[in-house]
Parts: structure tokens; C-alpha cells; sequence
């Protein structure tokens, strides 16, 4: 399909979805005062923790305690109070530079029993290039120990390019790890089989590869491989009522993109985009090619999609199971309401400034990492 008609084509689904727009902060504010209107449940806003450096990623511990990396290379534990720790020692040196650092965080099912946590991270060779690594240790009196590096990227993907890391984290409900990597600024090779670039990947939780990936035992290909073309994959997702995988995908310049993964499945970049270069020229003239999988919504222009949760609590009855979007470029969180894999409803909850993440805690309320400068928000039902 051209992209004219595909574009028509939009027109026509957006009239028939019924989308409502609620900016309602543009600032912090300072107590769970003021009182924040929204479609389906009023809130307000409460300062949690600044974070000294970049926050980046959020995972919450079985005792209610926050986990949050810095990109700068740090690792902090925030109290039920807010407080903030001191780094954890040890963790895996990154290379802090250009869209690289420190990433994701993610602890295991199990941790209770095991006391894995997983990050993900750019790291480095010395001949200066880099690749999205996972490691997993356990954090003993405040130092990271039992250090395993689990997946590690052929050296042939290693590249000094500075962009487009992914990377995120998730478990499902069997304990697969999935991650994201973006295409590192080299395009093509989210198309590349043979290459980690632009896919999403499924591991054991011990870094070995499950013989049910769909590309186990084929030549010249990955094994690793769950999904492919994806450009730069910074958000991921189960639903906790159907067990599928979602992720968020950053587009150029338009053509941000809510996908529902599956098995196998190849989501087109770049030979299909609803994005254009940054200069104005076209990337490709085509927005489907049979064979690839369609975005199930997508944002022009860009709304810098990055992390996501679907909502599982009570705290907020009417948004339960709804999906919470972070977003870069105009600083938003967003609600989307899902139904058979179609969106019915978006909302802007928030207009706050640079929202990195965002995760229910174990207390209902809703987090969200914030930079410059870097800060926890989090949302509290209305008084």
C-alpha cells in the first residue's frame, strides 16, 4: 500500500475510535495537593525521590522497595520512603555515551528464591565498539555479586555507532527473559537474520536458548531471534489478562509504533514505515509489504514512545488492565485502552516533562521516571 492511501486509510480508522485528549500538569507538582482530572478517575501528583543522574529504568522488589538505573552507570535502591541509596557496587562498567549507558533492570520471578536481577547495557570492547549486553547478579550489602554476562552479541555486530541500544527487559508468565535491541543506527540489519540488530530476542533466565524460539536450528540465522524489524524497541509489556507480549517502538520522524509481538514475526523496518527521514526525505514509499506485521497504532508525529505497563491493580478500578505509555518528545503519559487487540480509547494523563518509565508498584500506585532532572513521580487516586 502507497503512502498516501495508507494515510487516508488512518483517517478513517481515527474517526471511528473514540479519542479523548486530557493534558492536565506542566510542571511537578509540589504535594498531592492539586487535583489532576482525568477521563475515568481523578489523581494528583506526589514527589517520590530525585534521582541524581538519568533514570532510566524502574523494577520494584517483593518488599516494596524501588529498583533505578541511572544511564550515567548506576544502580540505586529507592526506600518506601522515597529515600534514595547510595550506587551499588559492582555492576558491569557501560559505556555512557551517545544513547548508551546503563539500562534496563528487571528482577526475577523467583527472586524471592533466587535473587536474580537482570540489566541491560551497553557495553564496550577495546576497539571502542559497543553492543546491548544483559547481566544478572544479586545485590549483597549493597554490592552486586555472582555477576554472569547471559547474552553477549556476536563481535561482528559490535559497532561504534551510538544509538539505538534498545532495551528492555521482561519475563513472562513461564520465566523466558525477552529484550530489545534497536538497529544501531545500521538499518538494514534489522531486516538480517544473521544479525542481533533491531530484534526482539528470548533467552532461559540463565542466557541459554530455548529449542522452541522459532528459528532454532536453521542455518546462517540467530536462535536467539523472537521478532525482527524493529528500529529502536524501548518498551515491552505482557498483558496480564492474555499473556502477549507488547512493545513500543521509537519511529524517525513520525511513525512511532504499539506492537503486539509475535512469534517469529518480522514488523517491517525499514521496508515499511509511516515515518520519514529527519531531513524530510523518504525512507521507504511503502507502509505494508505482505508478510510484515502492521503496527496496531501508531503516532505522527513521533511522541518518543518509551516505557509501558499494562495497569493491574485496584487502586485505579476503571484503568485496570489499561496500558500506561511513556513518552519522550512532548513529555506525556498516556492511557490506552485495549480491546481484541484494537485501541479504543487514548488519553494524555500528564504533561510533565521527559518520562523515561513507568510501573505499577506493589501499593497500586502508579511510578514514573523522569529527566532533566531526574525524578520519580508518582500517582495517587483523588482525596
Amino acid at each position: 500500500m502507497s503512502r498516501n492511501s495508507s494515510f487516508a486509510l488512518l483517517g478513517f480508522i481515527a474517526g471511528a475510535i473514540f479519542i479523548t485528549i486530557s493534558i492536565v500538569c506542566t510542571s511537578i507538582c509540589a504535594d498531592a495537593t492539586e487535583l489532576i482530572e482525568s477521563k475515568h478517575h481523578n489523581f494528583q501528583i506526589e514527589n517520590y525521590a530525585k534521582i541524581p543522574g538519568t533514570p532510566w529504568g524502574l523494577s520494584f522488589l517483593p518488599d516494596g522497595r524501588l529498583l533505578v538505573t541511572e544511564r550515567e552507570g548506576r544502580l540505586r535502591i529507592i526506600d518506601l520512603n522515597g529515600s534514595v541509596s547510595d550506587p551499588i557496587n559492582g555492576i558491569p562498567e557501560v559505556i555512557a555515551k551517545g544513547q548508551g549507558g546503563l539500562l534496563d533492570v528487571a528482577i526475577h520471578p523467583e527472586y524471592e528464591k533466587n535473587g536474580w536481577v537482570y540489566l541491560s547495557y551497553s557495553q564496550a570492547l577495546s576497539d571502542e565498539t559497543s553492543f546491548t549486553s544483559i547481566a544478572r547478579g544479586k545485590i549483597i550489602n549493597e554490592q552486586f555479586h555472582n555477576i554472569q554476562i547471559i547474552y553477549r552479541a556476536p563481535k561482528k555486530d559490535f559497532s561504534k555507532h551510538s544509538q539505538h541500544y534498545g532495551s528492555r527487559i521482561i519475563f513472562d508468565k513461564s520465566n523466558y527473559l525477552y529484550f530489545s535491541i534497536g538497529d544501531r543506527g545500521q538499518r538494514p540489519e534489522a531486516q538480517d537474520l544473521n544479525t542481533a540488530n533491531g530484534k526482539i530476542h528470548r533467552l532461559f533466565d540463565d542466557g541459554k536458548i530455548p529449542p522452541t524460539n522459532p528459528f532454532q536450528g536453521q542455518d546462517n540465522i540467530l536462535h536467539s531471534i523472537w521478532s525482527w524489524g524493529h528500529r529502536n524497541a524501548q518498551g515491552l509489556a505482557l498483558d496480564p489478562m492474555t499473556g502477549n507480549l507488547w512493545s513500543t517502538e521509537h519511529g524517525p520522524r513520525g511513525g512511532d509504533e504499539l506492537n503486539l509481538i509475535q512469534r517469529g514475526g518480522n514488523f517491517g523496518w525499514p521496508s515499511i514505515t509511516y515515518g520519514i527521514n529527519y531531513d524530510g526525505s523518504i525512507i521507504s514509499e511503502n507502509t505494508h509489504e505482505d508478510g510484515m506485521f502492521q503496527p496496531i497504532h501508531y503516532w505522527v508525529p513521533s511522541i518518543g514512545v518509551c516505557g509501558i505497563d499494562f495497569y493491574d491493580n485496584t487502586r485505579f478500578p476503571d484503568w485496570e488492565n489499561n496500558l500506561l505509555i511513556s513518552s519522550l518528545r512532548f513529555g506525556r503519559l498516556y492511557r490506552l485502552k485495549i480491546k481484541d487487540g484494537l485501541v479504543m480509547e487514548e488519553e494524555i494523563l500528564l504533561e510533565i516533562g521527559r518520562t523515561r518509565d513507568v510501573e505499577t508498584g506493589p501499593d497500586g500506585l502508579i511510578y514514573v521516571a523522569l529527566e532533566n532532572p531526574g525524578r520519580i513521580v508518582r500517582l495517587l487516586p483523588a482525596k
